[in-house]
């Protein structure tokens, strides 16, 4: 490993080192001004720094978080030819162990998600989504749904999508390709 890649690798490392001792703070200031129920969701194929940043807002601002987990068949509608390396049932095991790494023992359930919204438009305890600045218009329609439904509107909490040494957006897809590491280090030139 060269200088400049060990240098980029560090930074990685220390930002996602930086995301949890603040989730651990801020999980501790703020226990009182938690929302109760939090939603977010994903396919969650290959867990990268991007899912751990939309875990960590999640489980700093809510007492109980919903996580949505594509099901294996609408991810193959949603992904198209870019074939999963991992069955739904691998998924949430990964998931879970991710979790129980990463952020101990925090208040989740896991959802099958076999449409956008999810839970989301039929549970009444929601208060809040969190997403990704890319996937945030989908808490507006998640809203207008709940609003024909009766349901008060969630709260969107939008985290900004983390970008790889290249300067594009880390993803399953990019992990998949080879393009990258789930630390958004590079793998191979284009």
């Amino acid at each position: 490993m060269d200088c400049q890649s060990l240098l980029q690798y560090l930074k990685h490392y220390l930002y996602i080192r930086y995301l949890y001792k603040k989730f651990e703070f801020s999980r501790i200031k703020a226990m009182e001004e938690k929302y109760n129920v939090v939603a977010t969701g994903g396919t969650f194929d290959e867990i990268h720094v991007g899912h751990l940043a939309l875990l960590s807002k999640a489980f700093e601002i809510g007492k109980k978080v919903i996580i949505g987990v594509s099901s294996d068949a609408f991810a193959s509608s949603t992904k198209g030819n870019n074939t999963l390396h991992h069955n739904y049932e691998e998924r949430i095991s990964n998931l879970k162990e991710k979790i129980k790494e990463k952020f101990g023992n925090v208040s989740y359930e896991i959802s099958k998600l076999d449409d956008v919204y999810g839970p989301t438009v039929i549970y009444g305890d929601v208060e809040a989504i969190v997403s990704s600045t890319e996937t945030a218009i989908k808490g507006d329609l998640i809203n207008d749904i709940r609003s024909r439904n009766g349901l008060k509107p969630l709260n969107i909490i939008s985290v900004n999508m983390i970008r790889a040494e290249d300067g594009y957006h880390i993803s399953s897809t990019r992990i998949r390709n080879g393009e990258i590491d789930c630390f958004g280090k590079l793998l191979k030139k284009n």
